[in-house]
């Protein structure tokens, strides 16, 4: 019984403080982790925030720019129709000459 009560008390003076200090750093390092998950958990919100904001802009911009596109669109065909009605008349005055 001598030599298992040897091997108990061996691994009570040298193992299991190893295993305390062990624990002790993973704690630590969990910690860490756990900050360190934070600090990219708030950058990456205040990005996704930054873009948003971004496509809000562009979505804005290229409403807008649809709407002069159009309008231009509508005074290009009313310049087409001016100048047909025009040509008829240029047409209808040489013809009466």
């Amino acid at each position: 019984m001598g030599m298992i009560e040897e091997g108990r008390q061996l691994i009570q003076d040298f193992v299991t403080p190893e295993i305390r200090l062990i624990d002790a750093r993973l704690t630590t390092l969990e910690k860490r982790v756990e900050s360190f998950e934070a600090k990219v958990d708030k950058r990456f919100d205040l990005f996704e925030t930054a873009v948003d904001k971004r496509f809000d802009s562009l979505e804005g911009k290229m409403e807008h720019n649809q709407a002069q596109v159009l309008d231009t669109l509508c005074r290009m065909e009313n310049y087409t129709l001016v100048m047909e009605r025009l040509a008829r008349l240029e047409s209808k005055i040489q013809n009466v000459a």
